[in-house]
């Protein structure tokens, strides 16, 4: 008897593992977005953010030469992001996006929203 509850104890864990697997992605109103979905995705279902912020991570900078000879200086991007900020109204948060390479890859809230809800279905 032990032993049978010890192992729907354990079902019971791995269950829920997997069913909160998707807690962690974000509500726009009846739909759904979570990690790996695209801007596009989001975009439709989320609709338009509050705000939106780029930044560049691991930006590279070095030198090279043009055709007549001058020193150019050469900026590229190793990874950017982009941070979707969806403000949910006075009842619920501040929620940011974080984009990188054109993938969502996290959700966070930054604080309690302001006003009326700017989220879809809220």
């Amino acid at each position: 008897m032990k032993v049978a509850k010890g192992i729907i104890f354990f079902a019971l864990i791995i269950i829920f593992l997997f069913i909160s697997n998707n807690s962690w992605a974000f509500r726009c109103g009846s739909g759904l977005v979570s990690s790996g979905d695209t801007k596009t995705q989001v975009s439709v279902t989320c609709g338009k953010p509050t705000s939106k912020e780029k930044t560049c991570e691991n930006r590279n900078t070095y030198t090279a030469t043009d055709k007549s000879g001058k020193l150019k200086k050469i900026k590229k991007c190793g990874n950017k992001v982009e941070v979707w900020h969806y403000n949910c109204g006075e009842n619920d948060f501040i929620y940011a996006l974080t984009f990188e390479n054109g993938k969502l890859t996290d959700e966070t809230t930054e604080g309690r929203g302001k006003g009326k809800s700017a989220c879809r279905g809220k």
